[in-house]
């Protein structure tokens, strides 16, 4: 072989790696660009706030929310109630609890309370006298607020007496005739005259009687008759 035919060899196997190299390159860079075009392209607009949402709505609390007034007990039956010797009234101070008690109305009329000592009851209304307990602490209490109730009645009562079914003493609570009287204790029994019923008041040092007639009241209803009955009357069913 000669020297010409030698280098043609030679060549042949230089190439074939080069063409082998070239062809591996090739493929691997078109798998490549294949698997990048196979990824969508990702959106350069920035995504969209999100909108806010309203506070949800709050509950008051019950610290925060306006004090609500207690209605007296005794203004429920009557607020012209007057105040007796005897009367256990219930002082509240708001927010003042070492001033909130339970006062006893003394022989003398008067209650005592703290801060201001004794201070005048009987006779007056618990509006009245609600008045007088916030003036008298006006001068210890920035805006003192106080409630006036009522708690016993003892020194207002009626006297049920004669052939009822529940004989006794009923506190006069409010404004009463004799038929609601009647009413609360069971009524007259089986013995009684129920029309020869009355009622024994004593006025201006006497004792007067008023008659009055449970059957016909029952029957026509209330009249003329229907005695609205005052502290210390006696009902008298015979």
């Amino acid at each position: 072989m000669n020297k010409k035919m030698c280098l043609a060899v030679l060549l042949v196997f230089a190439v074939i790696p080069l063409v082998a190299q070239q062809q591996n390159s090739s493929s691997s860079a078109g798998s490549s660009s294949a698997t990048k075009t196979s990824t969508p392209p990702q959106s350069s607009t920035p995504p969209a706030p999100k909108q806010a949402q309203p506070p949800a709505a709050s509950k008051p609390t019950v610290g925060g929310a306006a004090p609500v007034a207690r209605k007296p007990a005794s203004q429920t039956a009557d607020l012209n109630y007057v105040i007796g010797p005897q009367d256990i009234l219930a002082i509240d101070v708001w927010q003042e609890r070492d001033l909130s008690v339970k006062a006893p109305v003394r022989p003398d009329g008067k209650i005592t309370v703290p801060l201001i000592n004794d201070i005048q009851a009987a006779g007056l209304t618990p509006a009245e006298l609600r008045e007088s307990i916030q003036k008298a602490l006006a001068k210890y209490v920035t805006d003192p607020r106080v409630t006036v109730m009522v708690d016993q009645i003892n020194s207002r009562y009626i006297y049920m007496s004669g052939e009822v079914n529940k004989p006794g003493i009923l506190p006069l609570v409010r404004s009463m005739t004799v038929l609601q009287a009647l009413t609360l204790v069971g009524g007259p029994n089986q013995f009684a005259k129920a029309n020869k019923i009355y009622v024994m008041r004593v006025v201006n040092g006497k004792t007067v009687k008023f008659p009055f007639d449970y059957k016909k009241a029952l029957k026509e209803g209330p009249g003329k008759d229907n005695i609205v009955l005052q502290n210390g009357d006696t009902v008298v069913v015979p």
